[in-house]
């Protein structure tokens, strides 16, 4: 037995929504990714060819000019060398003069030929960077310096600019992806609307008519010929439980009307008596049980003024007729004058399975049934129900441990949900504290555990 609310929730309906607008973000947050994606590997292939392409020629220019500077010092050492650039400086330093490099620049004096970046601070708090070729020779080293400091500023520039873009055009995939997302999304949208709407009459709204033939309009003719295949299957469904109500109330008014007539005889014995209320009361449970399933196909409210401290005195009595020396106690406690407005069928089917199962599976003690002003609360002295069996129980066709061996297809705390939820009242099962089961039903909502 649960102790669950059977009251119903609206939790699918937000389902839906939640997932039509992740939808719609999945097809913006693609377009983004993809804007970003696109735009940033653009800029770095750019920036990467960019400098790559920089540095090389920046090299070829001063390996060329370095080997200029060596042949114009040895044809002439004491003339002034001349340089295509104006950003490049030359320096010789001889033999005799290599220990005093190591002083006065050690980190050129440890620097192997080749093309060297060199960067670093300014005592201003300037930056400054440069390439230097270096040439060493075993009387002469060689030093060409090329001024690197307006082509790093112009990179820097650069990249801002080529960022910018990125942030840019991201911004424009956004735009874009928010646009198509509207786009593709609005046939949808408007096909839900129209679906919503449809299902609120009883004679569905054909949709394909309002779809061109593309993907929502086959989605949309394949939706109305399952609304038309489901609305022959209710159609069916509720001739069948209407012709089935009415086949079946025509014996039992007969059996009725028989055991009735049979009753009034004065010369009947106490057996035969005892027999044919048991008939009788067989009958209106029957009686009941149909009315209760009638409302259950049609998804209505039946309507009326149900007292239920008298139904629970009536259950209560029948169940006492069948105890047969049972040593078992059924009592009511509580206030009187609840009065529900449901058919007197809907409730005796309710708490009738309530105290039914209490009395079922209790075999020897108490079955109390508690009134209360907006509830009704059966307490029993059997064995219980374990934490597994009490989140199940509500389940159809689950019978919990306990059953043991007894008769039943479970589905009569499945029906009992069903009432519930069709008339907004709560119903909960749950473990005694010492002891037996405590099964509660609330009719103004929300069960409460007294």
């Amino acid at each position: 037995m649960a102790a669950a609310d059977a009251s119903p929730a609206p939790a699918p309906a937000r389902r839906k929504i939640r997932y039509r607008r992740r939808l719609r973000s999945r097809i913006i947050l693609a377009f983004v990714l993809l804007g970003f994606g696109l735009t940033a590997l653009f800029a770095f292939a750019t920036n990467w060819t960019r400098n790559r392409v920089e540095n090389q020629l920046v090299e070829d220019v001063m390996n060329r000019n370095i080997d200029a500077y060596a042949q114009q010092y040895f044809a002439d050492p004491s003339g002034k060398p001349e340089f295509g650039v104006q950003q490049m400086l030359g320096r010789v330093v001889r033999r005799d003069r290599f220990e005093d490099l190591r002083v006065e620049q050690p980190d050129w004096y440890a620097l192997p030929d080749g093309i060297h970046s060199i960067n670093g601070t300014n005592p201003d708090g300037s930056p400054f960077s440069y390439k230097l070729a270096v040439r060493k020779t075993p009387n002469e080293w060689f030093f060409l310096a090329y001024d690197m400091t307006q082509a790093t500023r112009g990179e820097a520039q650069f990249n801002r600019a080529i960022y910018s873009s990125v942030v840019v055009f991201s911004l424009l995939s956004l735009v874009v992806g928010w646009w198509a997302a509207s786009r593709v999304m609005s046939p949808v949208s408007e096909l839900a609307t129209r679906l919503k709407l449809s299902g609120r009459s009883a004679q569905p709204e054909a949709l394909a008519s309002h779809f061109p033939d593309d993907e929502v309009g086959q989605l949309a003719e394949a939706l109305d010929d399952y609304a038309a295949r489901l609305t022959d299957v209710v159609q069916r469904d509720r001739e069948f439980n209407a012709d089935v109500s009415h086949e079946l109330r025509t014996p039992l008014a007969v059996i009725k009307g028989a055991v009735e007539l049979l009753l009034s005889r004065p010369d009947l014995d106490d057996k035969t008596r005892s027999r044919l209320l048991r008939i009788q009361r067989a009958e209106q449970q029957c009686t009941d049980l149909i009315s209760a399933l009638l409302l259950l196909s049609r998804n209505e409210r039946g309507h009326g003024a149900t007292d239920v401290a008298k139904v629970a005195e009536q259950l209560l009595d029948a169940h006492r007729a069948q105890l047969g020396g049972k040593p078992l106690a059924l009592r009511i406690e509580g206030e009187r004058g609840l009065v529900v407005d449901a058919p007197e069928a809907a409730v005796a089917v309710a708490l009738g399975n309530l105290i039914g199962n209490a009395v079922k599976y209790t075999p020897s003690g108490d079955v109390v049934v508690q009134l209360w002003p907006t509830s009704v609360t059966v307490i029993d002295s059997g064995p219980g129900l374990s934490q597994a069996d009490a989140a199940k129980l509500f389940e159809r066709g689950y019978r919990g441990t306990h059953a043991g061996h007894s008769q039943g297809g479970g589905i009569g705390l499945s029906i009992v949900r069903r009432l519930c939820d069709l008339y907004g009242w709560g119903v909960s099962v749950k473990p005694g504290d010492e002891r037996g089961v405590v099964a509660t039903m609330n009719f103004l909502g929300a069960a409460d555990a007294r």
